[in-house]
């Protein structure tokens, strides 16, 4: 658990570095797997081939901790009879790795879907949310990395996809 804590949190590593984008993923599984216990299938379509990364390794395992997250808590909040799940992929898009980190939850309403990465924005019940998650991931991937970060949902099928430059 302490190697977790330290290979998720980038412990004595300098800010910017060449990264494995899997193994920041896999970081955080590790750290929610507590509430993936719950009956949740995570399914990993990874390309190993993918090349290392320059960026900001924390930075990048509160985002992918803030999306799986949220879609761990959609999926519980789904009365749904299928198995929970989530998926992971990665894949090279020219010169941008892309993250896509999927579950088959209820979806995001189409109303709200444009307000979900403002400031203070949530749908969960007071106490449970601050509304900064993805507030916080859309600045670390488009502020940050120069990256982009975009949404399609529909019940069965919440996709968040993030797409990061190779270099920095």
């Amino acid at each position: 658990m302490v190697k977790a804590v330290k290979d998720y949190s980038y412990m004595d590593q300098a800010p910017l570095q060449d990264i494995d984008i899997h193994e920041g993923l896999e970081s955080t599984l590790i750290m929610l797997r507590h509430k993936l216990k719950q009956g949740i299938e995570v399914i990993r379509q990874y390309d190993r081939q993918l090349p290392r990364i320059t960026a900001y390794g924390s930075e990048l395992n509160q985002v992918w901790t803030n999306l799986i997250d949220n879609a761990i808590d959609a999926l519980a909040a789904s009365n749904k009879q299928a198995t929970p799940t989530i998926q992971i992929h990665t894949r090279r898009e020219n010169e941008t790795i892309l993250v896509e980190i999927i579950d088959n939850g209820p979806g995001i309403p189409a109303e709200i879907r444009s307000q979900i990465f403002a400031p203070f924005f949530t749908t969960k019940g007071v106490g449970r949310g601050t509304g900064l998650g993805l507030h916080i991931a859309y600045r670390v991937i488009v502020e940050q990395h120069q990256g982009d970060l975009r949404v399609s949902s529909e019940p069965g099928d919440t996709r968040f996809q993030i797409r990061l430059p190779i270099r920095l």
